[in-house]
């Protein structure tokens, strides 16, 4: 199952991808949503992080690993759980000198027979999960957008 969105945002790509990659602002705002998030690795090709958190009365494990990405323009993260695997991809095109093009993928791959049934149920709800994936990503943009005009 796959999700992409495209959002435009007022700010040059050096800055939207260096806001992007904030990830110690990720990890905070994971923990004050209740996860336990710990940086695993610094490794060469990219890092590593462990993740829980409660979901639908469950405790889920996430593994997430951002894969070596080409500075400015992409980045790659892939996600490995329990009969679930996923990868994101983020890419930024210049369209002007202050004037970016995020485009971002999300795809769920089932690793086994009760993680197909969860994404089976995910696909007769697709249209109202992309409709949310769409505004999650909206709003994203539009926190960039504010925080670059407040900066400059």
């Amino acid at each position: 199952m796959k999700f992409t969105t495209i959002e435009d945002i007022e700010a040059p790509v050096a800055w939207v991808f260096k806001t992007i990659c904030n990830f110690d602002g990720y990890e905070r705002a994971a923990m004050r949503r209740g996860a336990e998030v710990q940086r695993m690795d610094y490794m060469d090709s990219g890092m590593a992080w462990k993740a829980a958190f409660d979901m639908r009365g469950k405790r889920r494990e996430v593994d997430v690993k951002m894969v070596p990405f080409d500075a400015t323009n992409e980045l790659n993260i892939f996600l490995t759980s329990t009969g679930l695997d996923g990868l994101g991809h983020v890419e930024l095109l210049a369209l002007s000198r202050n004037r970016t093009r995020l485009t971002a993928e999300f795809e769920i791959k089932p690793t086994n027979l009760s993680a197909r049934l969860l994404v089976q149920s995910m696909k007769l709800a697709k249209t109202s999960l992309t409709k949310r994936f769409k505004l999650r990503a909206a709003l994203h943009a539009k926190d960039l957008e504010d925080r670059y005009k407040s900066s400059t």
